[in-house]
Order: structure tokens, then sequence, then C-alpha cells
């Protein structure tokens, strides 16, 4: 079956820092797409991250020269490095992957999510 495993939330101090990771498999097409949403009680699920096949990175201008992306194709993971967190940035973090098994179509699979909480 499908799985996208996430790991590494948890709770930090204001400016300190988190890695996460997601770990999809059971998928059978190519990935292209990967990334992170972030959902907070009360407001609308938000994209914050993704990385391409060919390792290119976008991020939404709030997390940007704090968030930093990786990826290694061959098993399908990816990684959020999140420095200087700030109680904004306190979510349940999604993973999503990207998948074409052929170029009409695409499906995305989402993982359950790891919760960041960032708090003094």
């Amino acid at each position: 079956q499908v799985q996208l495993v996430e790991s590494g939330g948890g709770l930090v101090q204001p400016g300190g820092s988190l890695r996460l990771s997601c770990a999809a498999s059971g998928i059978t097409f190519s990935i292209g797409t990967m990334g992170w949403y972030r959902q907070t009680p009360g407001k609308e699920r938000e994209w914050v991250a993704s990385i391409n096949s060919g390792l290119n990175t976008n991020y939404v201008d709030s997390v940007k020269g704090r968030f930093t992306m990786s990826r290694e194709n061959a098993n399908n993971t990816i990684w959020l490095q999140m420095n200087n967190l700030k109680p904004q940035d306190t979510a349940v973090y999604l993973c999503y992957a990207q998948a074409r098994p052929q170029t009409s179509m695409m499906y995305e699979y989402w993982g359950q999510g790891t919760q960041v909480t960032v708090s003094s």
C-alpha cells in the first residue's frame, strides 16, 4: 500500500530547530514533486515548501531563509530542515507526493502529518 511516513516533529522553543523527514513507499509510478503543507486549527491548509525531481525548491515567503528542503530520489525521501522556528510555525506538517502513472494523469498522496509546536 502507499505510505508517506513522516517523522521529526516535536516541541521546541522559539529560535530552535527541527528536521522533518518524509519517506514515500508503495508508489509504483514516478514521483515528481514532493513537499509539505501545514495545517493549523481554524486556518486554511497552507503550502509550505516543495522540491521536484530535479531538486529545485520553492518556499512560501514566510519561511524563506529559515527552512530548507532536500531530497533523496533513490528512495523517495525528503527532509525539511527548519531553523529559527517561530510560534507561528506551529502546525501539523503534512507531507505530499505527486506521481504520474502516465503523462495525462497525476495522483497526489498525503502523509498523516507530524506535529510541530513552537512555544516557550
